[in-house]
């Protein structure tokens, strides 16, 4: 109940979600259908996700020549997901959607994260299909998105390619027209792909009738050669297997082939594949070539996919909030169960003395509170950002536009923060347990894998905050910096006068804001991008940590009342206050000194 408690608390009493429903879009909702859903999928996540967590660890997914092989326990979680109406939780009614508030989606889909993260095969299914509603044509939304969204195909996104790695303006794979009468197909124009991609999350499997590849391609001009760099790039909706206008499979496979399966230090439960597009292993239609169907524009197609990828970003954060929350849920059991030492003073020298239990001496309860300060902190930033997703689709057009850059320089953290810190939760977990932490007796090793992958997948670390310190605080004279910064003073002012202790982590909070905008200024002063950006991480981790103790301080404002909840929340809030925000001092000073360490280093003296 713990992990319900606290959701509850940051949906209802801090986020007053259910204020959404006074929106016409979310007018039929309650707090009331906001908690069946709630329940439904508490319920699902601990029956048919997490008793079968180490199951998929251990039986990885395996290719027989023909098809993956999965543990039945996969297909049995799939089928309980598809069949709760999660898919198309926050779709319209009448494509039989729920229209959900993404902010309760979000919360909801925790559970299965918290449970197993590595059996989750949903998330890529249902940002693809948002994608194509958002870009693809109406034939394009009835025969591919909404069988997506009622479970029958299940979706990827294709971006990587072995050679490119997440430098997508180096993508080969080509797209040609496929005849004369290519632009008059039904389901889209229709070209014939060529390629290789890597790193494809649920590439191949069966346990749906159809997969929905969104590839990124480039299409050759007249003079066979393609447009450099990320311009030239397209969108295509490549099915494994072919379907005609009414979403029917038609018989025909796709000239798409699994190249091999990736055998990952994580997520081992999740299929990660290298596909082969156009190889000419499945000729369809008499020729070599996948057959594909453009989305949007020519050249369009990475703005078209990062509808995808942001979206999967906030997943991709949140998945890492619950791992974290995870590994502290384990170890606090273990602390509060496992007998070991004495206390320190006199009493702990009497060996006669019974040994006490762990959560009893007072390094382990600094390890379990920063697990709960990184945990709860990322899952209120996780939820938040899924709130301003809401305003941005339904709010007026003042919050549409607050939220919109909000969620610009927020989205780099939200993925970034979670993946870095969680990480570090996951290893003082495995701290906690001793030599029994790194044993497969005890869950919090696999914790700490599957969460190892969070820092690469959907942007790397360092892509991140390349994005945020060389894009995102630069756009529009760094509007979205400046309307962060006025909502984290104004929380400041909030707390100024609300007792001593609330009003010292005030004044630490306008500190860390002013360091933000003069280290962003400094970065810059030199007008050198590689001076500014070769310190990008420090400056990332200084304005993540910024972010999550405004996160703890609007937290420690909704839990002024008596109970251990509050107590705990208030504690944590200090925690952060006290042992982390400092550090972001050491970050912003050598992105203030343009210091270039290693920047300049010589390559012969590594």
């Amino acid at each position: 109940m713990a992990l319900r408690d606290t959701i509850d608390f940051l949906l209802y009493d801090w986020l007053v979600v259910h204020r959404l429903s006074a929106r016409s879009r979310f007018s039929d909702h309650s707090r009331d259908t906001f908690d069946a859903v709630l329940d439904t999928c508490e319920r699902i996540a601990r029956d048919k996700y997490a008793p079968f967590n180490r199951t998929v660890d251990v039986q990885e997914p395996a290719f027989d020549g023909e098809k993956v092989i999965l543990p039945a326990c996969t297909q049995e979680a799939l089928d309980a997901y598809a069949a709760s109406g999660m898919l198309s939780a926050a779709q319209d009614f009448d494509i039989g959607g729920m229209q959900l508030p993404y902010t309760v989606e979000a919360a909801a889909n925790a559970f299965f994260a918290c449970a197993s993260v590595s059996i989750g095969v949903s998330m890529l299914t249902v940002g693809n299909a948002n994608l194509l509603m958002a870009h693809g044509t109406d034939t394009q939304k009835k025969v591919f998105a909404l069988n997506e969204f009622n479970g029958r195909f299940a979706g990827t996104m294709c971006l990587s390619e072995p050679q490119a790695g997440s430098s997508l303006s180096d993508v080969a794979t080509r797209a040609t027209p496929d005849g004369d009468d290519h632009a008059q197909d039904p389901l889209g124009p229709r070209y014939r792909l060529k390629g290789h991609k890597m790193w494809i999350s649920t590439g191949d499997h069966e346990l749906t009738e159809n997969i929905i590849h969104l590839v990124l391609a480039k299409i050759p001009g007249a003079d066979g050669k393609t447009i450099p760099g990320t311009k030239g790039i397209s969108l295509f909706i490549v099915p494994k297997k072919l379907v005609n206008t009414q979403g029917q499979l038609t018989g025909e496979r796709n000239d798409v082939a699994l190249a091999g399966l990736n055998h990952k230090l994580g997520w081992r439960g999740t299929v990660n594949t290298l596909l082969n597009f156009g190889e000419g292993k499945y000729p369809v239609r008499g020729s070599a070539g996948a057959i594909g169907y453009l989305v949007g524009e020519p050249g369009k197609g990475l703005q078209c996919m990062f509808h995808m990828m942001n979206e999967a970003r906030i997943g991709v954060g949140l998945a890492a909030t619950m791992l974290g929350l995870a590994g502290y849920y384990a170890s606090l059991d273990y602390a509060q169960n496992r007998t070991q030492g004495r206390p320190v003073g006199p009493a702990g020298k009497d060996p006669s003395q019974p040994p006490v239990r762990l959560i009893e001496h007072a390094d382990i309860k600094r390890m379990l509170l920063a697990q709960k300060a990184y945990g709860e902190g990322a899952l209120a930033l996780g939820l938040y950002c899924a709130h301003l997703v809401d305003d941005l689709h339904t709010g007026d057009a003042d919050q549409q536009s607050e939220a919109q850059w909000l969620l610009e320089v927020l989205t780099p953290i939200v993925k970034s923060w979670p993946s870095e810190w969680c990480l570090e939760g996951n290893s003082l977990a495995i701290q906690i347990h001793g030599g029994y932490g790194y044993t497969r007796d005890f869950p919090v090793e696999q914790y700490w894998r599957d969460q190892r992958l969070n820092m690469i997948h959907e942007g790397t670390h360092g892509i991140q905050a390349m994005d945020l310190l060389g894009r995102k605080v630069l756009l529009e004279d760094g509007r979205g910096l400046k309307c962060l910064s006025q909502h984290m003073l104004a929380s400041a002012g909030q707390a100024q006068n609300m007792g001593e202790e609330l009003g010292q982590h005030a004044q630490a909070l306008k500190q860390a804001v002013h360091q933000i905008n003069e280290a962003t200024q400094a970065a810059w002063a030199g007008r050198d991008p590689a001076v500014a950006l070769a310190n990008a991480v420090p400056y990332m981790q200084a304005f993540g940590h910024t972010v999550i103790a405004w996160m703890w301080l609007q937290v420690a404002l909704a839990s002024q009342g008596p109970g251990d909840a509050h107590e705990g929340r208030r504690r944590a809030c200090q925690f952060f206050f006290h042992y982390e925000l400092p550090k972001i001092g050491a970050w912003l000073g050598v992105v203030n000194q343009c210091d270039s360490t290693f920047a300049h280093m010589p390559e012969a003296a590594f």
